[in-house]
């Protein structure tokens, strides 16, 4: 086993080495974007690669003291305070995919940055590596380590661009939140702490074990129970589920329109991976308890994300809403326990991949500025800018869940994971409230497509003709290509995510 002991950490040292890199490389040897540029997409590469390296290696491990077997039997190498296994190893590939094509499609905001331009890059990877943290964490104190890592950085890039009102507001708002739900988040590993004495979720003296020889708590059942909604409280908040939400529309308008695609589709990722992994992996025996509150949490988010998307006349604030909905999608396949972790991974994979897409548009139509990013500016787009009316156009169907999308197979999935586990009035609500979300989605592509443009008098503005092109078109287009192809062929990623379990 010596020679895998880095394996576990790798991304996570590629990425902290690559961000040290990139700011000598700006201070020490006064290079250049290119420079900036390479380094930090060789480090998400290399650490796309060690996650993906996790999962091969995996299968041709000996049975050892380190390796074990989950109760669905796909291996896992357990150490004091990480954990390697496939479910870590696909948010790793997850993560860092997001990472690098949310800094490729947003690479033009760099050389407005100047010398900043590298500490933008920087902050960026040590998110990723936060990010990555939070999903193979087998301690709870490392998880939140992990948690505070990306928030720190993701605080910082929301308000990166100082010279605008709104970024100040944001990362202003962001941090303020985001310290309160940490501290709540804190508070319930306390708890947690204080009913079974251990902060490890495997092994000798871990929370399993702790509920295999003693069912109860030590101290008392509320004070345990307790401590787990105020860890699924603290994660809500990240992953912007309501009634945690406030906070999601106005960073998203405030930060620049490109940071939003990391900041939106990367924490949702690790967010929920954590929460599943402390809910499925430490606390599977305790499910009656906690299953109806994330069942309350999923019908408010999505009822709440539609209702507010309904009602916005700016794209960054819509997409945050209906943020809010998807968060409550995802939730819904977790009351069925680690049962439903493929069905979540699918739909979690695909929203990534819409989500980025999304953001990546927005940034080429309304410019990578903070503020609003109006309705009108989209208004006629397919008169102006075909191909991106139509990559666009192409998200917003995924997101609602057309047929022949990824986002359709991802509903019937996380419906039929909460049907299965006996919660067929929340499958009820959710299918409604994904038909009214149907409108403020073909809202955007009616007014693309049948409307006259309104900013066509502009020239010289970002919306008078902007292009699908440079690093913000080809990822735009990956992505929208990938959110067609996984709707009509989606078997290959359902095949990889049924191991990917814990």
């Amino acid at each position: 086993m010596e020679n895998i002991a880095f394996l576990p950490i790798g991304p996570e040292v590629v990425l902290l080495i690559g961000a040290v890199l990139v700011l000598m490389s700006a201070v020490a040897l006064n290079m250049g974007l290119r420079a900036w540029g390479v380094i930090g997409g060789i480090a998400l590469v290399a650490a796309f690669l060690l996650s993906w390296a996790q999962w091969l290696r995996l299968d041709s491990l000996e049975v050892t003291r380190e390796l074990a077997f989950s109760a669905r039997e796909v291996p896992v190498v357990r150490y004091p305070m990480v954990v390697m296994d496939r479910f870590s190893a696909f948010a790793g590939v997850l993560i860092f995919l997001v990472a690098f094509l949310a800094l490729v499609g947003n690479w033009q905001l760099i050389p407005k940055l100047g010398k900043r331009g590298a500490e933008y890059v920087a902050l960026v990877l040590l998110a990723a590596a936060g990010l990555h943290m939070m999903t193979m964490s087998s301690n709870l104190i490392l998880l939140f380590m992990g948690l505070e890592t990306a928030s720190i950085a993701l605080y910082v890039i929301a308000g990166f661009v100082r010279a605008e009102r709104n970024s100040d507001e944001a990362a202003l708002k962001y941090f303020l939140l985001g310290s309160f739900a940490s501290a709540i988040f804190l508070y319930g590993i306390a708890l947690v702490y204080a009913g079974t004495s251990t902060l490890s979720i495997y092994g000798s003296g871990g929370i399993i074990e702790f509920f295999a020889v003693q069912p109860v708590a030590l101290f008392d059942v509320g004070v345990l129970l307790t401590g787990i909604a105020l860890m699924i409280v603290g994660l809500a908040f990240k992953i912007s589920a309501a009634p945690f939400h406030q906070w999601a529309p106005d960073v998203y308008q405030g930060a620049a329109s490109g940071s939003v695609a990391l900041m939106s589709a990367g924490v949702k990722v690790a967010g929920i991976a954590a929460l599943a992994r402390i809910l499925f992996g430490a606390f599977p025996s305790r499910i009656d308890d906690w299953a109806p509150l994330l069942a309350v949490l999923a019908i408010l988010s999505i009822v709440v994300g539609t209702i507010g998307a309904i009602g916005q006349r700016d794209v960054k604030r819509m997409l945050a809403y209906s943020g809010v909905a998807h968060a409550g999608f995802m939730m819904t396949a977790m009351v069925a326990g680690a049962g439903g972790m493929r069905s979540i991974w699918f739909y979690l994979a695909t929203y990534a991949l819409q989500l980025v897409g999304a953001f990546t548009v927005v940034s080429l139509v309304s410019g990578t500025r903070s503020g609003a990013s109006s309705f009108d500016e989209y208004t006629g787009l397919w008169q102006r800018s075909p191909r991106l009316a139509l990559v666009m156009a192409t998200f917003m169907l995924g997101m609602a869940g057309i047929p022949f999308f990824s986002g359709f197979v991802g509903k019937v999935a996380v419906f039929g994971s909460a049907i299965n586990a006996g919660y067929l009035w929340l499958a009820i609500a959710g299918l409604v409230a994904a038909v009214a979300g149907l409108f403020f989605y073909l809202r955007l592509t009616v007014l693309m497509f049948f409307e006259a443009p309104v900013m066509a008098d502009a020239p010289g503005t970002a919306t008078a003709a902007p292009r699908l092109e440079g690093g913000g078109g080809l990822v735009a287009t990956l992505c929208a290509v990938l959110t067609v192809l996984l709707g009509i062929i989606p078997w290959p990623l359902l095949n990889i995510v049924r191991d990917a379990v814990l």
